[in-house]
């Protein structure tokens, strides 16, 4: 049985932890169905083949790909030129492949398509999303309903769909929360792995990095625990089973 590869571009230890646990959890998936590359921590192998993986997963991360190069940390231009690397071979392959927030900015740019913080970043809370035409028919959302909440928090976003692909979900604030290229290369703006116990944590590791004022982390914290966010990791879980 082939392995899910799971590569994650979050620097902070306890973040990166929490969200491998939360794809492990919405994917049924036991830990040794997956081979877990941790690109802060470790390079990206030369000879690795995502073709030999059931599917690819990239979670998400503090970077935006449409820093400047001189707005890039030396670490955040090293983790994104990993990912960037494998994406042409995924593409080539038409290899199962799930994007999650810096994912679709990852996704975006290898197709040439516009990224930028200019008109459709969000602030972190809940994006009321809708399954487009294409949507209801795609087997990645099977089970959806027609609407549903997601967490979000992003500086950048798509500005338009990437030549070739399928819209799947809109959104009132940032329209392209996801899109398909080819028939298997998926990904979200919204983060589909994170339950509400999740994204509290994020919060509290991310309050100093801009996406929020500082003294507004307990009421972002008050808002999860209020939420009613369930239907996104199902996405994870169709994932995993189509391509399993």
């Amino acid at each position: 049985m082939k392995r899910f590869l799971i590569l994650q571009l979050r620097p902070e230890r306890d973040a990166s932890d929490a969200e491998y646990a939360s794809f492990l959890q919405a994917g049924g998936l036991e830990a040794d169905r997956t081979h877990r590359i941790r690109l802060d921590a470790e390079p990206l192998p030369e000879a690795l083949d995502p073709a030999e993986y059931a599917g690819v997963i990239v979670g998400g991360g503090p970077g935006c790909v449409s820093d400047a190069p001189g707005e890039k940390s030396s670490d955040h231009a090293r983790i994104e030129a990993a990912v960037l690397s494998l994406i042409p071979r995924v593409d080539a392959g038409d290899v199962p492949f799930l994007g999650c927030c810096y994912g679709i900015g990852i996704l975006g740019a290898h197709l040439g398509a516009p990224v930028g913080k200019g008109r459709y970043g969000e602030a972190v809370g809940t994006a009321d999303c809708t399954l487009t035409e294409a949507g209801r028919a795609d087997p990645l959302l099977d089970g959806m309903p027609d609407r549903f909440d997601a967490f979000v928090g992003h500086k950048e976003a798509l500005e338009a769909l990437p030549k070739g692909s399928a819209h799947l979900v809109s959104g009132p604030n940032c329209p392209y929360q996801m899109v398909r290229y080819r028939q298997n290369i998926y990904a979200t703006q919204f983060h589909p792995e994170a339950d509400a116990s999740a994204f509290e944590q994020r919060i509290g590791i991310y309050r100093h990095h801009g996406y929020f004022p500082p003294d507004q982390a307990d009421a972002l914290i008050a808002m999860c625990r209020a939420s009613n966010v369930t239907a996104p990791r199902r996405i994870i879980a169709n994932f995993v089973r189509r391509y399993g």
